[in-house]
């Protein structure tokens, strides 16, 4: 940490989930909402997996890159590598976006203070918690309304699973995708496409027609909400993901946000996946252990959850907002972004740009 020109603070923070393409990650969204914070200024430190992220290449977001190692390596592999990075950079804060290396990051973030890099993560258990593999456990046992769902180790158990939740059917993977199946036929190709990319079991739910709502939410780990904004999805892609959105006023919702965080008394940013009935209940899809890629819509609403985020990891006092703006809307765009061959070679050969 240094000082500025203008006298605020300067934090190195690393920054995960660089890939801003049709389901896009995290990262992008979160660092420029930690440009605009007004609290402090940052160097901004890239962390990707592959070369053709496109936030590798964002230079007016992101100072410099480093490619870091596959969660599957294991965490040794990962602290050396986060340890070489802190050698040249000097990192303050690091936040990780994607679930498949939030364990990985959990298990390392003592012996990352001890280097004097700071996280703000949920624990193991409330990671384990909220699962899609035990997401139904936990709404009965919080009373939250989670849809019904079965956990599919074999493809030949998938009409039995139709039998009971109906069609139609979504077939789910345990970190990421979702497709909406008709026929049991459809319901087998999903199985094998997703057990093929993201392994077993696969999650067959309980299909919830309504309204699609999300909330991003912080939590300081006591159990108090710090922050949480409701957007309505307006435009949604093929993958199921927002390419518009509209904040909304609803009480309901944040009182959901603030259950969740309460019962499980989380830590830091997450995501709840709300399908809205026509009878006004509210149905929890899922609860995603971090900031969704559209966090930057909660910044421009007046509540900037990743600058709150870094107060919280420093031991800064942060105070929970109370109020955002309403009817504040994203749309998000394509965009041809133009490098030289020569920055490609330069992360692919040597890992960092």
């Amino acid at each position: 940490m240094s000082a500025t020109a203008d006298h605020r603070p300067r934090y190195v923070i690393g920054v995960t989930g660089l890939n801003a393409i049709d389901s896009p990650g995290p990262g992008v969204a979160v660092i420029r909402a930690l440009r605009e914070s007004p609290d402090f200024a940052v160097r901004i430190i890239g962390l990707s997996y592959e070369a053709l992220e496109p936030g590798i290449y964002m230079h007016e977001l992101v100072d410099k890159t480093y490619q870091l190692p596959y969660p599957s390596a294991g965490t040794q592999v990962l602290l050396e590598r986060l340890g070489e990075i802190h050698e040249r950079e000097g990192l303050d804060v690091i936040i990780p976006n994607f679930d498949a290396e939030l364990p990985n990051f959990v298990r390392l973030a003592s012996r990352l203070a001890a280097l004097g890099i700071r996280t703000f993560l949920p624990t193991l258990e409330q990671l384990e918690a909220r699962d899609k593999l035990n997401l139904r456990a936990f709404g009965e046992a919080h009373g939250l309304l989670v849809p019904r769902q079965r956990l599919l180790h074999r493809a030949d158990e998938l009409a039995a699973a139709a039998d009971e939740l109906g069609y139609p059917l979504v077939v789910k993977g345990r970190f990421y995708d979702a497709v909406v199946a008709h026929t049991l036929e459809q319901a087998r190709k999903a199985f094998h496409q997703i057990s093929a990319k993201w392994g077993l079991p696969v999650i067959a739910q309980e299909f919830v027609q309504g309204h699609e709502i999300n909330v991003a939410a912080l939590g300081d780990g006591t159990g108090r909400t710090l922050s949480a904004v409701p957007m309505r999805k307006l435009y949604i892609t093929d993958k199921g993901k927002a390419w518009a959105g509209i904040t909304l006023e609803d009480e309901t919702l944040l009182q959901l946000a603030r259950r969740f965080v309460a019962g499980t008394q989380w830590r830091g940013g997450c995501e709840l996946e709300i399908m809205r009935t026509a009878d006004g209940r509210p149905y929890i899809l899922e609860i995603n252990p971090r900031f969704p890629a559209w966090i930057y819509l909660t910044a421009a609403a007046g509540q900037n959850q990743p600058a709150a985020l870094v107060r919280l990891a420093l031991g800064l006092p942060t105070e929970p907002w109370t109020q955002y703006a309403v009817g504040r809307m994203f749309i998000r765009y394509a965009w041809d972004l133009i490098t030289d061959n020569h920055e490609f070679h330069q992360i692919s050969a040597f890992g960092e740009l």
